[in-house]
């Protein structure tokens, strides 16, 4: 028999942690692991709207760890010692850090805000951006309200977010689209 997607269980807005304590759906956390994987959704996109096949891979394996922090994020956790929920490391932290240095080398340096555009693979990293900044509010915000969550996810997801910014400058870059310097509007 084929596996069904639906099972009635949220039926009444209700959902289950890892580890089977339930909660409403409205939850922090369950706020704060679907917006982990809505923005893991949007780095597919992204890596669809690249022709680079070393940034494609690159975003391949930030998928992987956003499954990672999306599956801490998941866990009841006063559960998870007893469970075996992959871990994110402080490598996974200096991996992005290398990876914008190396493609801030190949960029001229900014000289202003930028917007948005040019092309719709820097459009789509910056909205990918965004979201991933979202997911870091929300994990912010669930630590601010005494909350569980491991500290390097807010570090992954910051530093994350650096990186798919200069992604969009590189991609971009690769292109020969310059950015879009703001040029902000000054009365009188």
């Amino acid at each position: 028999m084929a596996f069904k997607i639906y099972t009635k269980t949220g039926d009444l807005g209700k959902t289950s942690l890892i580890g089977g304590t339930k909660v409403p759906k409205s939850y922090i956390r369950i706020e704060a692991y679907g917006t982990v994987d809505e923005l893991n959704s949007f780095i597919g996109l992204t890596a669809d709207q690249l022709m680079h096949d070393p940034s494609k891979t690159i975003l391949k394996e930030i998928q992987d760890r956003l499954f990672t922090i999306g599956s801490s994020l998941a866990c009841d956790p006063d559960k998870e010692s007893q469970l075996k929920i992959p871990d994110l490391k402080e490598s996974d932290v200096t991996f992005l850090e290398k990876e914008i240095d190396a493609m801030n080398e190949e960029l001229e340096e900014m000289k202003s805000f930028i917007l948005p555009g040019g092309h719709v693979a820097i459009s789509t990293a910056h909205v990918t951006r965004c979201v991933c900044r979202r997911a870091e509010r929300i994990c912010v915000n669930m630590q601010e309200n005494d909350l569980f969550v491991d500290p390097l996810v807010i570090k992954y997801l910051n530093r994350l977010s650096d990186y798919l910014f200069v992604l969009a400058r590189y991609a971009g870059h690769l292109l020969g689209v310059e950015d879009i310097p703001w040029k902000p509007r000054i009365n009188g």
